[in-house]
């Protein structure tokens, strides 16, 4: 399931995180790439442990906990910190799979990557190339979101960045562990929830319908869920 999410960040936001961004110092992305990854990998990276990285990463978990639409389409139990990257001119990522375990830096916790996000900081406008190309069962998604707004699949998924033929592209990118670690029962959930919510805008709270329904969705979250 592809899901893009609008305006997870506001505009002031994404202007203060491209700020710091600015006076940053960028490393090889391939420093957080796998034994495969590596060889497709070419883009730049901010540490992951650098106070910037941090400050930054807050930001953007306090818009996801915020956010209604990530938190029906992902279901999260664990998050890890977000982290920034970016691709100038001639820059591209190939074809690959997300790794399936990622270690919570600083503690050693492990945390399944079951859903990667691409959350996009650089209008479209400003660079040519530098879509994320995500392939699945369905077909093949070209995805290029205005800054701010994100886009949420499966990490199952093989995906790559096309190269950037003219300016810079940047973003966050992060990865999280489902409640519900299946994405076909992660997609029925999402479907379900925001027909409640259509529902629930038409009908009232306490109208027999309504409360059946979403009490079918919470007993299949209890049936799927693992916390």
């Amino acid at each position: 399931m592809l899901v893009t999410i609008p305006d997870v960040l506001s505009a002031d936001e994404v202007a203060h995180i491209r700020s710091v961004l600015e006076s940053t110092d960028w490393v090889d992305g391939r420093v957080t790439a796998g034994d495969q990854a590596v060889k497709v990998k070419n883009n730049l990276q901010i540490p992951i442990n650098s106070p910037e990285a941090q400050q930054l990463g807050q930001i953007v978990l306090g818009a996801l906990g915020k956010n209604p639409k990530f938190m029906s389409a992902v279901l999260p139990l664990r998050v890890l910190p977000p982290m920034f990257n970016r691709y100038d001119e001639g820059m591209t990522f190939g074809a690959h799979v997300d790794g399936s375990i990622r270690a919570l830096p600083g503690t050693g916790e492990r945390l399944r990557t079951d859903v990667s996000s691409t959350l996009f900081l650089t209008p479209p406008e400003e660079y040519d190339g530098g879509k994320l190309v995500v392939h699945d069962t369905y077909g093949t998604h070209t995805v290029k979101l205005p800054a701010g707004h994100m886009v949420v699949y499966p990490a199952t998924s093989l995906h790559s960045v096309t190269p950037v033929t003219r300016g810079s592209r940047w973003a966050s990118f992060f990865w999280s562990q489902s409640m519900v670690k299946d994405d076909w029962q992660r997609h029925m959930l999402f479907d379900l929830d925001q027909s409640i919510m259509r529902i629930r805008a038409q009908m009232p709270d306490d109208d027999p319908a309504v409360v059946s329904i979403t009490g079918h969705y919470h007993n299949l979250i209890r049936a799927w869920a693992e916390v």
